[in-house]
């Protein structure tokens, strides 16, 4: 078994990104510029903005949060994106999700200008991805391609199965997968929690790709040996070992299933440091215009 350590690879590319936006300063006189909104003070949202917030100033971007209570409307919401898609200095925009209830989130979405939607959750960036036509690919899944390549790993002819469809994850992940690149080139299944042979599905995969949610769902008894397993899931309980006072667990059961693996990612330490690396890319390639 090898670790996928994401922190190693997203300090690696972090250095080359620093590098690029040196150069991206000393020829035009500004540094990439992200901008971020956040609702609220969910405790996740809140630690997931701050990291995003110190790793551009990190790799030399410059960073704006704007802040608003729980109880903004979606109109004042609306307006500052509006805003912020006008503003020639900034490159890329965020929203972070959840949003509260009185807030459409596919509204807020669609609002942000596909050219600094550095998430890759907008419907044209999702379309132009479907395509295999240059776009901003949801920052999640393009940490997820960052770090196969740098492991060396050849996907080509692989049975991949990825547990879970939302449209920030699994959904996209699919389609990459299965596009005839590298990584790419496998067949592949979309299971989720409907999914009648779910443990079946699993068991057939070459690699596994968790992102269902749900602590330890992924156990040894679905994995094959030899098994190439991606675990995207973040899930925080309270505890009382850590400074915190929350622990992060994945979708997978690592302990257990990590010695029947050939890799595997950890939580903390895999995929969600390299979902960072995925949005600082996509901001960089926002600033050079190297997309749109």
């Amino acid at each position: 078994m090898q670790l996928l350590d994401g922190k190693y690879v997203s300090e690696k590319i972090k250095l080359q990104i620093a590098d690029e936006a040196v150069r991206f300063l000393n020829d035009t006189g500004r540094k990439p510029h992200l901008a971020a909104i956040l609702v609220g003070n969910d405790g996740g949202s809140e630690t997931y903005v701050a990291s995003k917030m110190k790793n551009c100033e990190k790799v030399g971007f410059k960073s704006s949060l704007y802040r608003y209570d729980t109880t903004v409307s979606e109109t004042e919401l609306l307006d500052k994106i509006t805003e912020i898609n006008n503003d020639s200095d900034v490159d890329g925009l965020i929203v972070q999700l959840p949003l509260p209830k009185h807030i459409d989130p596919e509204k807020i979405t669609e609002a942000i200008d596909y050219k600094k939607d550095v998430d890759g959750f907008h419907p044209i960036n999702l379309g132009r991805m479907m395509r295999n036509l240059p776009c901003f690919i949801p920052a999640t899944p393009y940490g997820i391609l960052l770090m196969l390549q740098e492991y060396g790993i050849n996907t080509s002819g692989m049975h991949c199965v990825v547990v879970g469809r939302s449209n920030i994850v699994g959904s996209p992940m699919s389609i990459l997968m299965a596009r005839n690149t590298n990584p790419g080139n496998c067949t592949v299944t979309l299971t989720h929690s409907k999914t009648k042979d779910l443990k079946e599905q699993v068991l057939q995969a070459d690699i596994i790709i968790a992102a269902i949610g749900k602590k330890n769902f992924i156990t040894v008894d679905m994995v094959k040996p030899g098994a190439i397993v991606i675990d995207v899931g973040i899930n925080r309980e309270t505890s009382n070992e850590t400074k915190s006072g929350f622990k992060l667990y994945g979708d997978v059961d690592f302990d257990n299933v990590a010695p029947a693996t050939s890799y595997i990612t950890p939580v903390p330490g895999g995929v969600g440091l390299m979902t960072i690396v995925g949005l600082l890319k996509n901001t960089l390639a926002s600033a050079k215009k190297t997309i749109y």
